[in-house]
Formats: C-alpha cells, structure tokens, sequence
C-alpha cells in the first residue's frame, strides 16, 4: 500500500470513498509481493496487483465490493481469456471498501509513513473474526481492535516484531489469540522506514549510485570530508550530503541489518578507517571500490588495524556483480545487481541458463 498511499490519502481526506484491492500472500511465482496494492474510485487506478495478469478482475472486483472480500487467483487454463496468473503463481488478494468509517486511522498512518515513524497494519482476512476488523500498531501503541483483547495482545507482540525486521505477511491464531492454533488469518502490514544507503566519496560513481539506490527505495546519504565535492547541487537525487570525515560520521549513525554502505573513496587515509567502523558495524552489505591490486592492499591496512578474518570477509571488493561495467552508471547497475541478489538469494547467472522459479524467497 505504500505506493498509492499518497494518492488514497487525498481521496480519504476528501471524503471519496474507493475500493482497495491489496496482495496478502503469495504461492510459487506470483508477480506482486504482500503489501502490493491497487486503488480504484470510479474510472481511476493507481498501482498494480499483479503487474497486469488479473488487473481487470480485481478492478471490477474493488468497484463493486460492498464488504471486505478474499480472492485467489491462479494459473490460468486453457481459455485465452480466463482470469489468471500466466507465469504459474497463485495470489490472494484482500478487496475492500475504503472510507473515512471503515477506516478512520488512514491519515494517522500516512503522517506516520511520512515522517518516516514505524507502523503495521493488522487485518483479519480469513476465519471466525470480522472480516476486515483492523488494528493498527506503533512501537509504544495500538488503535483498533480486531474483537477480542486476547487476539489484540497477541497481535501486538506479533506486529511489532515484523515490524522491526519490516516484514510484511500472514500470521494466524485460534479465534481468542490462541498461538497453537490456526483458525484465524491476519494480515499484517508492516510500514517500516526505508532502508538506508551510505555512500562515501563525492564523485562522478557515488552520484549514479545515489539515483540507483532511490530508485531501489534507499534512503540515500553522500558524505566526503572535502566541502568543495560535497555538495546538494552535485548529488541532487540523495536525501542528504554530509560534509564530514566518513570514519566520524559513520561511528554517529544508526546502522542496522538493511543498512548498505558503498565505500567509493578508493584513497587509504579515508576508506581504512572507514571500513574499520562498517566491518563492525551491523550493515548488511559493506561494498568498496577499487582494483584487485587496491583490494589486497587494502586488506593488509584493515589486518594491521585488528580486523579479523571473520569480520573481513563481509566485505564485498571489488564491489558490484561481474556485468563488465565501465561508466559510473555501469557501476552503479553492477553495484544495484549485486544488493538484488544478496537480499532475494539469486544466483547472478543469466536466466536462460537456469531452470527452475524465477522469483526467490528472501534468504
């Protein structure tokens, strides 16, 4: 829902109601995510659920839908015209009217998303409950309630561990919250802030990489400690630059696991100590630029420095994915590949020469 959100928020604020048509879960090679949504207000959509297979269906679904509904679709049969997923998944698609009373809390979460404050969304899709019963969820809070307080707690605890790891999906529960039991479907929704991307070293390479990681959902940071490079006119697709020395900068900021860090200074006074920090740091990918004969020099630094072989062996230099890349856009892709196939588990070989799913799970 995050991709329509801004455009449902001003429906709902001005009183519109619309139908919202969202991907719950998903089955083998299905196109759209959980999370993945479609709005529908008269003859106007805004995003997909399935990048085109069953858009039609849904968007008659969603203009008709009077009460929150479940539908699966599948892999289409022998009809060129039957209602279906061609590449062979199935999805199940919550459809539901959408208004200032059936959902009150829709602008409370798009000031949430906006200010980039954590939030889920718990739906009941399926079971004893109330279809449709919503609670929405923030670290230290609740609103809503899904019918019963045991399921709400239950829910809670639920919800807000999804939503520090942002993982958004299915979670099921006897009719009172029991855990053991699966009687009861709950979507939950999670709104987490986007990742962040730290790229060090203002140059030509760090700009294409800061428009690839916005356009990958990052939130961008340059830093350089020379203020002549560093600068917004220079890298005008980052959320921010920083005019700081990398080392002190890094020590100064929340990482986490979905955190990327590029180190692209290739100079040793400013990428050893940087790298001291991110290889202890908890980033989930730590990349740096330069030549093979640059990485093993590199290396030997970091080792006198105290580094462990454990710890150097997260770092991915030379960064980026073999694709021969040359420019800085090039390397940017190459860069982008290689943060794709880490986080879906892919293999970097070209898909006509494997065989099997298309889409991994994450790893």
């Amino acid at each position: 829902m995050r991709d329509v959100l801004p455009e449902i928020t001003q429906w709902w604020r001005s009183g519109t109601g619309f139908g919202l048509a969202t991907v719950v879960s998903t089955f083998s090679s299905a196109p759209r995510q959980p999370g993945a949504a479609m709005a529908v207000r008269g003859e106007e959509v805004v995003g997909s659920v399935s990048g085109g297979c069953v858009e039609g269906a849904v968007f008659e679904l969603a203009t008709e839908a009077e009460q929150p509904i479940l539908q699966r679709y599948g892999v289409s049969d022998d009809d060129a015209f039957a209602v279906g997923l061609t590449c062979g998944g199935i999805i199940d698609i919550l459809v539901e009217p959408i208004s200032k009373e059936t959902f009150p809390e829709l602008g409370e979460i798009a000031r949430a998303v906006e200010a980039r404050e954590p939030v889920a969304v718990a739906t009941i899709i399926s079971g004893p409950g109330r279809m449709g019963a919503r609670r929405v969820v923030w670290p230290e809070r609740s609103s809503g309630t899904l019918g019963l307080e045991r399921l709400d707690e239950a829910v809670d605890d639920d919800a807000r561990g999804m939503l520090a790891q942002g993982l958004t999906g299915v979670r099921r529960y006897g009719a009172e919250g029991e855990r053991r039991l699966d009687d009861l479907a709950v979507f939950v929704q999670s709104f987490a802030p986007p990742p962040r991307m730290l790229v060090f070293g203002a140059i030509d390479f760090a700009a294409a990489v800061a428009r690839v990681g916005k356009f990958l959902g990052y939130h961008v940071t340059v830093c350089d400690a020379r203020p002549v490079f560093a600068t917004s006119k220079r890298f005008p697709e980052a959320d921010e630059v920083v005019v700081k020395w990398p080392h002190d900068y890094l020590s100064s900021v929340q990482v986490d696991e979905r955190t990327v860090i590029c180190v692209l200074t290739h100079d040793p006074k400013f990428d050893v100590p940087l790298l001291e920090v991110a290889l202890r740091t908890d980033a989930g990918y730590v990349g740096a630029m330069g030549s093979r004969r640059t990485h093993e020099d590199r290396l030997a630094r970091l080792r006198e420095s105290g580094l462990t072989d454990a710890e150097l062996a997260r770092l991915r230099s030379p960064i980026g994915l073999d694709l021969g890349a040359r420019t800085p856009e090039e390397t940017a892709v190459s860069i982008a590949a290689e943060l794709i196939q880490l986080r879906w588990g892919g293999s970097g070989s070209p898909l006509s020469s494997t065989r099997g799913r298309i889409h991994h799970e994450a790893p």
